[in-house]
């Protein structure tokens, strides 16, 4: 359709309001469970069970609530981008597997399959334009 032909010339600018607007709800979902403390974090490192890691669940529990607000950051400014990518989307994994072992199905499942696809591409496509990792 013509009127939107001219739109393509704003890659970067889409890209970019991808990554604030995705960034800042991670950091907004991330940041309570970051705060939470150690028993906060040992409940969310219990989904590791779900890849049959059933050890140091505190650890990975405030691993996965720092991924989620310093990696929310990080992936806002397009900062160490591809490891962060990384991170989010296995941190996306795990929250999968943890819906679906709930028995909550792909529906209760969605919003992390949905954010994780998400990472992935941008595995592939990079940070863009207007971002600190620019080269």
């Amino acid at each position: 359709m013509a009127l939107f032909d001219q739109l393509g010339k704003y890659r970067n600018t889409g890209i970019l309001l991808i990554r604030v607007g995705l960034g800042i709800m991670f950091i907004i979902h991330g940041l309570p469970k970051l705060q939470g403390g150690p028993e906060m974090w040992a409940k969310i490192g219990l989904s590791m069970k779900n890849l049959h890691i059933t050890f140091f669940p505190v650890v990975w529990g405030f691993l996965a609530a720092a991924t989620e607000t310093f990696g929310g950051v990080l992936f806002l400014l397009g900062l160490v981008f591809r490891p962060v990518c990384i991170l989010l989307a296995f941190t996306m994994l795990v929250a999968v597997l943890n819906h679906l072992s709930q028995g909550q199905g792909i529906s209760g499942a969605s919003h992390a399959i949905e954010d994780g696809i998400v990472f992935l591409g941008f595995l592939f496509i990079g940070p863009g334009k207007y971002s600190i990792d620019k080269k």
